[in-house]
């Protein structure tokens, strides 16, 4: 059986469930539509999955690990390898999949795709990257060794805005340690994991390594308290993910949650204007501004007040439409409720005293008359107290804050709750070297406006954007799905006799 989700010409698709390696349709009485944020046209229906459906995804996950723990690292690594290979051949596919129920660009989402196959690449070197220590004759005749061993039954919970990328932060790298998988993906665009669960299939993946479920808050909770389970990884909204965190903790899992993000760009006046200003608005645009490492504040210092036209001139020239249409800047928001959101959060601005530079709403896309769109918009005149600077609003708003110096940019920026990315812009290597020294917040960039580590590295963040100690991929998720077995180890040779008992090792 596959994922496909073509029926009858006089019927919607249905989202199926995998289970034990079985691609399955759900019994559940309760669905909801997956629909096309740009046309409003409904592609599928997703079942909310019922607690019997949800237990045997885990279940299936429990009776597979014994197994797969024990499966040699080796086939593991060429089953990522294979995956990879997969991945990079359907890149396009997956992409088009992607735009149709997320409402990216198909250039943002073949860059979503090629996001998450950088980590199933890291994932292949499992062999190098999960290795212990080794310390001989830490005693006499004593050795001692440490060995990292998968945990058990894992579960990912992901968001909609990155239906590719974060799902691939997952699974593969819990599933290459040895651990078995059960992923809950967004309920809004669910198609694209499907499709990807097909290919780690494919790839020889055995059954019940990796299941995936679907629902909304009842999914998650049972997920999160069910007796078999080992850990819980999350990327989302702050109020979710503060529950899963206290949920999953309080009945005893590892849990890593990426939370909220309110990020700022500080640009002082030395930067290099053209490739600055280009990069603020690429970054604060991109994506319709759905994702957590987008910049929404833009931190002017100084004379750089002064660029605030430029950033407008160039907002105004972006395109907004359809993912799919040809020189798409930007998509619609993935609902009509977000859309609305994100509305009524520009109003709060105008009302609170900010100075509306660029007003996206009343937007009209020919063509696509019912989409969730709305365009660039920016304030500025921006104050910390206000609303639009408090919240995460989560589509293509910028900020724009003027500050006078650079100490009181990093002040601003480390008073701010959340921690989840920043970058300078500037070409004064002792001010960039001051910024990331001093600056509370988890990614820095350098010049760069999105700084999100490539997977030898680990993505991180802090205070409020994250919960837990470790991040979801990088050698940091090597130690959320491993645990460490320490062994101190002495052998004695029968031929050599003692005159006593020893109940104590010396550590002389």
């Amino acid at each position: 059986m596959s994922a496909d989700f073509r029926t009858a010409a006089d019927s919607v698709a249905t989202v199926k469930l995998l289970i034990d390696g079985r691609f399955v349709e759900s019994t559940t009485s309760e669905w909801q539509e997956v629909v096309n944020p740009a046309t409003q046209q409904v592609l599928a229906r997703v079942p909310l999955a019922t607690a019997g459906e949800l237990d045997a995804a885990v279940a299936a996950a429990a009776a597979a690990y014994p197994t797969w723990k024990n499966t040699p690292v080796g086939t593991r690594m060429r089953i990522m390898l294979k995956l990879q290979e997969l991945v990079r051949r359907d890149l396009k596919k997956l992409a088009a999949c992607l735009t149709d129920e997320q409402g990216k660009t198909l250039a943002d989402a073949e860059g979503d795709v090629f996001r998450g196959l950088e980590v199933v690449e890291h994932a292949c070197a499992v062999g190098s990257i999960q290795m212990g220590e080794h310390l001989e004759q830490l005693a006499d005749g004593v050795d001692v060794y440490t060995i990292r061993q998968p945990i058990g039954v894992c579960v990912g919970i992901t968001p909609f805005n990155f239906p590719a990328m974060i799902p691939l932060w997952m699974f593969p790298m819990a599933i290459v340690c040895g651990n078995t998988f059960v992923l809950k993906p967004s309920e809004q665009d669910p198609m694209t994991s499907m499709l990807l669960a097909e290919l780690a299939i494919a790839a020889g993946l055995p059954a019940g390594v990796l299941n995936i479920v679907h629902g909304g808050k009842a999914a998650v909770d049972t997920l999160c308290a069910h007796r078999d389970v080992r850990a819980v990884s999350f990327v989302g909204s702050t109020p979710v993910g503060t529950h899963v965190y206290r949920l999953a903790s309080t009945h005893g899992k590892r849990a890593q949650c990426m939370l909220g993000a309110k990020n700022h760009a500080v640009v002082l006046p030395d930067a290099a204007r053209e490739q600055s200003l280009n990069a603020l608005v690429g970054a604060a645009f991109g994506a319709a501004g759905q994702r957590c490492m987008a910049i929404s504040v833009g931190v002017l210092v100084g004379k750089a007040s002064e660029w605030i036209a430029e950033i407008v001139a160039r907002a105004r020239t972006l395109t907004v439409t359809a993912g799919n249409e040809p020189g798409a800047d930007l998509g619609p928001l993935i609902s009509k409720s977000a859309l609305a959101r994100v509305r009524a959060l520009v109003a709060a601005g105008v009302e609170e005293g900010a100075t509306l530079e660029l007003d996206g709403r009343g937007l009209t896309v020919a063509g696509y008359p019912d989409g969730n769109f709305i365009g660039p918009t920016i304030f500025s005149g921006v104050q910390p107290g206000m609303t639009i600077y408090r919240e995460e609003i989560f589509g293509p708003v910028l900020c724009l804050v003027s500050v006078a110096t650079l100490d009181d940019a990093i002040a601003l920026v480390n008073a701010n709750p959340f921690g989840n990315g920043t970058g300078i812009f500037t070409q004064s290597g002792a001010a960039a070297r001051k910024f990331q020294n001093e600056i509370d917040v988890g990614q820095v960039g350098i010049n760069v406006p999105i700084p999100v580590p490539l997977p030898y590295f680990s993505f991180t963040g802090s205070r409020g954007s994250k919960l837990g100690d470790l991040g979801p991929y990088g050698r940091q998720a090597i130690q959320f799905y491993t645990q460490v077995k320490t062994v101190t180890a002495r052998w004695f040779d029968d031929a050599v006799s003692s005159d006593r008992v020893n109940t104590t090792i010396s550590l002389k």
